[in-house]
């Protein structure tokens, strides 16, 4: 006989324990950290939301309690293997457990190979992978005693096509993100655990006003947000929600059978062919 399919519906992250990194945001608005811990709560998670950016992380956290959700802030530096390692041993001591994991730490810096120093190539790695690395690395034997769970890293188109900019330690990083997503789920499918990753495209997050602009349009705002949206063929620009919203599919039960793969989200912009 054969079961019937379980249907989504709300708090279908009832009683989860979820670590979210760079639940800070750059500015006001919907990063992809920030979203993804308001969404994670009103589903029903205990959101343990970590960033080096005291003021951005709290605003988050309001946001969360403003809904009623649960939610404890640590200041944390994802680049450090020392604090990284004690912030994830003292979560899992705190909360008995750790449900879900989602890496969401990362930035870009424009440069191709020759103009990108050496200095720059290693921060972009160790901010972009390393830091990913780190997390999957010290938080996999907590879900493993604990039975299993979720992981859901961030990687980025950049990572599966040019962009429309040279970031090469960006587009080098994130292209690792997504095989170390790959290797770890599965050599850890035994253990329960699950390890998938979410590839966002140009989407209009806080880090666009905040950084990008200054970096790739002299700082019009205005005109980068027209080159990025007229890469994508959905004709509008998605926020940190949508990437939220396919981080909360991979984390939940309803998808139970999916592990070591992607989810794109960039209004078709990678299956162009131009």
């Amino acid at each position: 006989m054969t079961e019937d399919v379980p249907p989504a519906r709300p708090g279908r992250l009832a009683g989860r324990i979820a670590v979210i990194s760079g639940a800070g945001s750059v500015g006001p608005g919907w990063g992809n950290g920030r979203a993804a811990a308001v969404l994670f709560a009103r589903e029903g998670a205990t959101v343990h939301l970590a960033d080096r950016d005291e003021k951005a992380l709290e605003v988050t956290a309001d946001q969360v309690r403003a809904e009623g959700g649960t939610v404890r802030t640590d200041l944390l530096d994802v680049t450090e293997p020392a604090a990284v390692r004690e912030y994830f041993e003292e979560t899992g001591r705190r909360a008995g457990r750790i449900d879900i994991l989602v890496n969401n730490v990362g930035g870009s810096r424009a440069g191709g190979v020759v103009d990108l120093s050496l200095e720059e190539w290693d921060d972009q790695l160790r901010a972009n992978l390393t830091s990913a690395f780190l997390a999957c690395k010290y938080v996999v034997p907590i879900m493993r005693n604990g039975g299993g769970g979720s992981i859901v890293n961030t990687a980025s188109a950049s990572g599966l096509r040019w962009t429309g900019a040279a970031q090469v330690g960006y587009a080098a990083a994130k292209a690792a993100v997504i095989q170390l997503s790959r290797v770890t789920a599965v050599e850890h499918a035994p253990d329960n655990i699950r390890v998938n990753t979410v590839v966002p495209g140009q989407l209009h997050t806080p880090m666009v006003e905040a950084r990008l602009a200054g970096q790739r349009a002299d700082g019009d705002v205005a005109k980068l947000l027209a080159q990025r949206q007229a890469r994508i063929p959905l004709g509008f620009m998605g926020d940190g929600r949508d990437t939220a919203y396919a981080a909360l599919f991979l984390a939940s039960d309803e998808a139970r059978f999916v592990t070591g793969t992607e989810i794109v989200v960039d209004g078709g912009m990678t299956a162009r062919c131009d």
